[in-house]
């Protein structure tokens, strides 16, 4: 075989396991942005831990039924661009989404959540929840809350029962 299609089935194979390896992915089409626009997505991408690939839509596509994503391959048209995150969940989709509304050039096409393919608005859906950190403070904050009330509720009694002894 020729050293070119050797090339291409090793890209094949990185993207297959980008696709597997990623918490999620999105695929997004960034026809009109120009060169300062990309770079600045790409930096908040990067400080995200999130990476962003152009490939070519042939590899991806076979990338995408190797890794058994072939629902993705109805939006891999045009020139795309594909954000992996393999820890954050929410980071690919919150950067992008809030991108996309500041640069309307910027178009959210597909992506996979978790190895199922999500399509336009499950993404959207997902970059409007909370961070992960914003997730743990919620969930800090209904744990303290019994605990809170007790105490609350302790000390009304004791101050209560200091008043009946004091008069």
């Amino acid at each position: 075989m020729s050293s070119v299609i050797e090339a291409k089935k090793q890209i094949v194979e990185e993207i297959a396991d980008k696709f597997k390896g990623s918490a999620t992915s999105v695929v997004v089409d960034y026809r009109g942005l120009n060169v300062a626009e990309v770079t600045e997505l790409r930096k908040q991408l990067r400080e995200a831990g999130v990476e962003f690939k152009v490939y070519k839509n042939t590899l991806t596509r076979r990338a995408a039924e190797a890794a058994e994503l072939a629902g993705l391959n109805e939006s891999l048209t045009g020139p795309n661009a594909i954000a992996f995150s393999a820890e954050d969940v929410i980071a690919p989709a919150k950067i992008l989404n809030e991108f996309a509304k500041n640069n309307e050039a910027l178009e959210i096409k597909a992506g996979v959540i978790e190895g199922n393919v999500a399509t336009v608005e499950e993404i959207k859906a997902l970059a409007e929840l909370p961070s992960r950190e914003g997730l743990l403070s919620m969930l800090l904050s209904v744990l303290q809350a019994p605990i809170r009330n007790f105490a609350l509720a302790t000390k009304a009694v004791a101050d209560q029962k200091e008043e009946e002894q004091g008069a």
